[in-house]
């Protein structure tokens, strides 16, 4: 369980910042004291064994779930202080990219993507179609609007909840496992694609991951939760670190601390 030393990414530029977080699910302790920051406009990356939390951290910042003790600030608000309206309110400027792509298997290309648009009942149709349209078209999905979850690849499905995730624009996207069992060509172009969006539109992006070396091409900044601590920094420092724990994390040929170990 990581106990939340502070990190060096309790950044002044970011974007979101935990402080103190304490985090439990019944008697499963979670984080005790858990203090990171994501910087505006870059991509984050974090890492963990399984059980670490990692997936807690992207719930806490969209306010599904509330911290016990300390603060999530998301775009300057605390996010477990705010009411339901201001809950609402703040996750409009974000967008979320579930794991496994979380597509509503009934609903079209077309109808999954326009869903978040036609909740907001702020845009007239014709709009919605070409808002659509656009987005599909930047994530590289064409002529499948018709098409049912079920019968996409795995790359194209994943592009379709990407397309989801960020019809709305949101300042911050959040990548819940976004390359989970996808083979390696097939996450280079995913990977290649968040990282135009980001240049592009300088979309804070906050990914849970286990791929190390996508983590390594991509991330600007990485979280490593890892035997009760927590790590903060780039890639080059996090390959460079003087930590041996960490070295082993990111070096294929040593055992990785606690791998075999299930939380």
């Amino acid at each position: 369980m990581p106990s939340g030393q502070s990190s060096p990414s309790t950044l002044g530029d970011a974007a979101v910042a935990l402080d103190r977080v304490g985090m439990a699910y019944g008697r499963r302790r979670v984080f005790d004291s858990l203090s990171c920051g994501f910087p505006q406009g870059r991509i984050s990356v974090i890492l963990g064994g399984s059980g670490s939390g990692k997936s807690t951290i992207l719930r806490l910042i969209g306010g599904l779930v509330r911290p016990q003790t300390g603060s999530v600030v998301v775009d300057g608000q605390d996010m477990a202080r705010l009411s339901q309206g201001g809950l609402t309110a703040v996750r409009q400027k974000l967008g979320m990219m579930f794991q496994g792509g979380a597509l509503l298997d009934s609903y079209s290309v077309f109808e999954n993507v326009a869903l978040p648009l036609r909740e907001q009942r702020r845009l007239s149709a014709t709009e919605i179609e070409s808002r659509v349209r656009v987005t599909l078209n930047s994530v590289g999905v064409t002529d499948s609007d018709d098409l049912l979850p079920g019968e996409l690849s795995g790359g194209m499905l994943r592009r379709v909840a990407l397309a989801r995730a960020i019809i709305g624009i949101p300042s911050i996207l959040l990548c819940d496992e976004p390359f989970s069992g996808l083979d390696p060509l097939t996450i280079k172009r995913l990977e290649t694609l968040l990282m135009q969006i980001n240049r592009e539109l300088r979309m804070t992006m906050i990914v849970v991951s286990h791929d190390i070396h996508s983590t390594l091409r991509m991330a600007d900044h990485i979280l490593l939760l890892l035997g009760g601590r927590v790590f903060a920094g780039t890639p080059d420092q996090m390959r460079h670190s003087q930590d041996s724990d960490v070295a082993a994390f990111f070096d294929d040929r040593l055992e990785i601390p606690g791998a075999r170990r299930q939380d």
